[in-house]
């Protein structure tokens, strides 16, 4: 058996040059400086689009981390920073576009990591924030958007500075290395897969797929969707204060699918703390006492919840901390994992249990697990 020698790279892309596209790479200048704030775990994905955007804007920054507190870029009053993000009070970067040279602030990454790089980082939070309508689904066919008004990070690009610069032709080149790469690594994939078990697999390719009824009904609600996730003050199995005091709602965090919309909240325990919630949750004991009383929770809470919406979770653990403690529920609930078992391919994203005792709460990390696999079904089922 002969071993596979490692395929050649460009210096230039950093892509296999069977499939490199610094052919179709027209430089453009702006007068709009661009930062691209990489999510670390983006870096190393081969078909990243973030690449291929600093390529055609030379000028621009492209930036790999997770704390942004001290960039320099955000405090440059002569081009002062924007950041390009949806969700509400965003405003129609066409429609409405600022006034003079700005500084245009990108976060790459899937939306789940996006979000958590501005949750975390205030400085970008406070930003005046700006969203447009994709001009055109996108053409992103080698790697799977969790729903289909998202883009690419280079398709945003290009729209966006189009709309900013007043010259959508001029920045629509800037897609001439992205399609390039897509369509390379397509014919590869063909090439690929056509010198082993070629007619059974197109035969199987060929064949209509319908996905699952459940999985169709969530993407029929995915509009209303909100990913939630509770935490609890929890004795031991087996305990006397456990029967004395079942599980208790101590924390929530939920997020409204479609617009990226969070409800936070630390609720009081009610019952004495058991001596290991705070480790396993990851917040400070004294963090837990000194949170909100539970009538003023379920007023907040049902102030957050539509009369459309639908809950999502991770069992029925949750929904049943929520019960218990008298918060408001929809009547439409998905358990999503039930759902994943109907989308085997996606099993790598379930939400497994975790660990505490980390610095930063389990429900931070569980919700946004939770919103990816979310996302993924969404897409999965239609």
């Amino acid at each position: 058996m002969t071993e596979e020698l490692p395929r050649a790279l460009c210096p230039r892309c950093r892509r296999p040059e069977v499939v490199c596209y610094c052919a179709h790479v027209r430089p453009l200048t702006t007068r709009t400086r661009v930062v691209i704030l990489q999510h670390p775990r983006e870096r190393d994905v081969p078909i990243n689009t973030a690449r291929i955007a600093a390529l055609c804007l030379p000028d621009a920054a492209l930036e790999v981390g997770l704390d942004w507190s001290g960039l320099p870029a955000l405090a440059d009053p002569t081009r002062p920073a924007i950041l390009l993000y949806p969700g509400e009070g965003a405003i129609d970067v066409e429609k409405s576009p600022p006034a003079g040279p700005v500084t245009l602030v990108v976060v790459d990454g899937t939306w789940a990591q996006a979000q958590s790089v501005v949750r975390k980082n205030p400085r970008l939070a406070a930003l005046p924030r700006y969203a447009f309508r994709p001009a055109a689904p996108s053409d992103y066919r080698i790697r799977r958007e969790p729903h289909e008004s998202y883009v690419s990070t280079i398709e945003a690009l290009a729209q966006v500075l189009g709309a900013l610069e007043g010259d959508p032709a001029r920045f629509a080149t800037m897609l001439d290395p992205f399609r390039a790469m897509v369509e390379a690594q397509l014919e590869y994939a063909r090439s690929r897969s056509a010198s082993r078990h070629a007619p059974a697999r197109r035969a199987r390719a060929e064949r209509p797929r319908v996905a699952p009824a459940p999985l169709r009904a969530l993407h029929a609600r995915a509009a209303d969707l909100v990913c939630v996730h509770g935490e609890a003050n929890a004795w031991p199995y087996r305990t006397r204060e456990k029967a004395a005091h079942p599980d208790e709602l101590v924390q929530w965090v939920a997020r409204r699918l479609s617009t990226g919309e969070t409800f936070e909240a630390i609720v009081a325990p009610r019952a004495p703390l058991a001596p290991s919630t705070s480790w396993h949750v990851g917040v400070p004991a004294a963090s837990l006492l000194a949170g909100e009383s539970l009538d003023a929770f379920r007023a907040r809470w049902r102030a957050f919840v539509r009369p459309t919406d639908a809950l999502a979770s991770w069992g029925r653990y949750a929904p049943s901390l929520l019960a218990r403690a008298g918060g408001h529920a929809p009547a439409t609930a998905f358990d999503l994992r039930q759902l994943v078992r109907l989308a085997p391919e996606l099993a790598s994203l379930a939400v497994g249990e975790g660990r505490g005792g980390s610095t930063e709460p389990r429900a931070g990390r569980r919700i946004e697990s939770l919103t990816t696999l979310a996302n993924a079904l969404v897409d999965r089922g239609r």
